[in-house]
């Protein structure tokens, strides 16, 4: 998974115009935000001004990413960065609560039959998901729109995607930085709806290789 790269400034401390050039984001945004409680408040330096600092240049990548990559809400922006915030909430959760936000229910409730499959390949995989998110109904809507275009997923298909799937899974998670829960979040984001598509794009060249190999040999 990648990141956003914002230059960090080298100051112990920079003003808001400074702040503004260094994160991309203009001045009345940074006060919007700082307004709303998503960015911390500057450390007062005068009546008249405020220092900001590197942490403050990360969180806003962090916005940025929520909001320009992921298409959050600023409501939904504030409950992942709560649980970033939070150090008592163990890091997998503030992961996992971006993660969902990420992956919204269908708009149609699937059916109780995708629903056994995808309950049956959680069991038989052996995974541990956190109760009531949003990725077994996604599954779910998923194998409802395939099933009715008459390509039904077998339980041997779903074992093998979910065994080929793994290695690159825990790689992206190996390159999740634990020590900044802010970037950590930000990796998140930015390499599910980034990264996907990449392997979706490789995953068609693959069949195009493999198709000349075998169906014209």
């Amino acid at each position: 998974m990648g990141h956003l790269n914002y230059p960090m400034c080298q100051d112990v401390g920079m003003r808001l115009a400074e702040l503004s050039r260094t994160s991309g984001f203009p001045s009345a945004t940074i006060k919007y935000y700082l307004r709303l409680g998503l960015l911390a408040p500057g450390t007062t330096e005068s009546s008249t001004w405020a220092s900001y600092d590197d942490t403050h240049v990360r969180r806003l990548a962090l916005v940025r990413a929520l909001t320009e990559v992921a298409s959050l809400s600023l409501d939904d922006v504030r409950r992942v960065l709560d649980a970033v915030d939070d150090s008592s909430v163990a890091l997998h959760e503030s992961l996992g609560t971006a993660q969902w936000l990420l992956s919204p229910e269908p708009d149609t409730a699937p059916s109780a039959e995708s629903l056994a499959t995808v309950d049956a390949l959680v069991d038989r995989q052996g995974w541990h998901l956190a109760e009531g998110g949003p990725l077994r109904a996604r599954l779910a809507g998923q194998l409802d729109t395939l099933a009715r275009l008459d390509f039904p997923v077998t339980d041997d298909l779903l074992d093998t995607y979910a065994a080929s799937l793994r290695p690159l899974v825990e790689l992206d998670v190996s390159r999740i930085p634990t020590e900044d829960r802010g970037r950590a979040v930000e990796r998140v984001v930015v390499g599910t709806l980034l990264y996907e598509p990449v392997i979706a794009s490789i995953r068609r060249m693959l069949a195009e290789v493999v198709s000349s190999e075998t169906l014209d040999g």
